[in-house]
């Protein structure tokens, strides 16, 4: 029996995203089960997500808009409904994120979100929250679609090379996310760079920092703990940050070294390499 639980439109994007979904197949004259059969799913998942007691996917919302005729709406509306299924801390950076033109960020212990492979997402989310796995993962996807925009932002990524070592779901996973790191060697939007053991010493050693630059909103400086975020548009902030990345990209190999060390790494610690396409991505 389908189930018939009043929903508060306005509690969460997730609530609205559900009633707008019951409203609309019903005005279709569609049961669950009958929407289901539609967009090949079952009619449970169809009440689980009127509900909210599931996450919709992007899959899921374009077929429903198929079926509906809805124009689109539910594809619109799974962003907002993913992004609140991120930490409430963190929100206010993934909204600036999603703005900024240039992103700059040094990392010391892991992939930066938006270029973390799947089952490396998996992995890393799977450990303090299993429950909510799925939509969290969902989440971190769905902040990467970033990069896939006609004009995305320019990002420089600088990794300390204990993020190639430090594994993270095992050796496939990281044999696939050092492949997909590799793959980014000839993409004119993202860069690279490895800061290596043999610099010893460096200004990053306290611990990970973003620095977003957007074309007519103040520079912001990003860094996080385990559960809160601290984000400050401090002009000495600024500029004291800036030149620590500055100093940071100096000390670390350039792109192409660093697609090579990555490669090594790849090879020498997970298995076999990644073959480079022409087009300078790798296959998997």
């Amino acid at each position: 029996m389908a189930n018939i639980r009043s929903l508060d439109p306005s509690a969460s994007p997730l609530d609205f995203y559900g009633s707008e979904l019951r409203r609309l197949r019903e005005e279709a004259g569609l049961s669950q089960d009958q929407l289901g059969s539609c967009i090949f799913c079952t009619g449970s998942l169809v009440g689980q997500i009127e509900t909210t007691k599931k996450v919709p996917t992007r899959d899921f919302s374009e077929r429903a808009d198929a079926a509906l005729g809805t124009g689109g709406l539910f594809s619109r509306l799974l962003g907002l409904v993913l992004r609140s299924q991120l930490p409430t801390w963190f929100q206010p950076y993934a909204e600036l994120e999603a703005r900024a033109a240039y992103i700059s960020t040094y990392q010391c212990q892991l992939v930066y979100g938006l270029l973390q492979t799947e089952k490396y997402a998996r992995a890393l989310l799977g450990v303090d929250h299993p429950e909510r796995v799925e939509e969290q993962v969902a989440a971190r996807m769905e902040r990467q679609r970033v990069l896939e925009r006609g004009t995305p932002p320019a990002l420089w990524v600088v990794l300390a090379e204990a993020v190639l070592h430090q594994e993270v779901g095992g050796r496939e996973v990281m044999r696939e996310q050092l492949r997909h790191l590799a793959g980014f060697t000839r993409d004119p939007w993202v860069k690279i760079q490895v800061l290596p053991f043999t610099v010893g010493q460096h200004t990053g050693m306290m611990g990970s920092f973003n620095l977003l630059r957007f074309d007519e909103d103040p520079d912001l400086f990003y860094a996080e703990s385990y559960d809160q975020g601290h984000m400050t548009a401090n002009p000495q902030v600024m500029r004291e940050r800036s030149v620590g990345y500055a100093r940071l990209q100096a000390c670390a190999l350039s792109p192409e070294e660093s697609a090579q060390l990555i490669v090594r790494v790849t090879e020498e610690r997970y298995g076999q390499g990644p073959e480079p396409e022409p087009d300078g991505r790798t296959v998997a």
